[in-house]
């Protein structure tokens, strides 16, 4: 007889604010040792190590180990957007209230573990979207001729994107916007080249991103029909 998920103990493990911060220094898709993350839950490190084991056991977190060294890093994507997810529940819904992060680098543009999020993220959606790159079908966004011949240009490789086990495109709930953005394998890989060729920057520590002048003139590439 097979058993329901256990999803007390599964809410068990997120409702703890230390192990919660842990989870979110991870949302820029860098790998993190206990040391780090336990600085990021203001925890000793024996209680970090504790807090890590439960994510391990309960399938948030992976562990890398690199020589004498370990990491810790999200599972995958998938954990990555349900954080996201849940993250849009956690500001009252009222007209007053501001959703998401006070910073406005955070809100503008961010990493959601290894696709863009934020304001930049929804913007770039909303136009592939706009302009025949994107179109939806049964409520999951599908990249078009147009939308294939958009990637080429950026330098992104669909051919081997859709050679990968995990779905071409997907999209993701944003935390601040209540919008979607772009994930899946193209959302990764659009990120990585507007990362390569400058368009975004990495800031020194968080997930914020830094947007040049490169920004406007991608969107200004993306025509929208008459």
């Amino acid at each position: 007889m097979s058993h329901p998920p256990d999803l007390a103990a599964f809410a068990a493990v997120l409702a703890d604010r230390s192990r919660a911060a842990m989870l979110l220094a991870l949302m820029d898709g860098r790998a993190l040792t206990a040391t780090e993350l336990a600085t990021a839950g203001e925890v000793a490190a024996s209680t970090a190590s504790s807090h890590l084991g439960r994510l391990v056991e309960a399938g948030w977190l992976d562990v890398v180990r690199q020589g004498r060294h370990r990491y810790f890093r999200l599972r995958d994507a998938d954990a990555a957007s349900l954080l996201e997810r849940l993250m849009t529940q956690t500001s009252q819904r009222v007209a007053t209230v501001t959703v998401g992060p006070a910073d406005a680098a955070l809100r503008r543009a961010r990493v959601c573990y290894d696709h863009l999020a934020g304001n930049c993220g929804t913007q770039l959606f909303e136009r592939l979207h706009r302009s025949g790159c994107l179109a939806t079908i049964d409520d999951a966004p599908m990249l078009t001729p147009d939308g294939e011949a958009w990637c080429i240009a950026l330098g992104v490789d669909v051919a081997a994107l859709r050679g990968q086990r995990r779905p071409l495109c997907r999209s993701c709930l944003d935390w601040s916007e209540r919008r979607p953005h772009l994930a899946g394998a193209l959302g990764a890989a659009v990120l990585a080249r507007l990362l390569e060729r400058g368009i975004l920057r990495r800031q020194a520590q968080g997930r914020a991103l830094t947007v040049t002048a490169g920004w406007e003139r991608l969107l200004e590439r993306l025509a929208v029909p008459a």
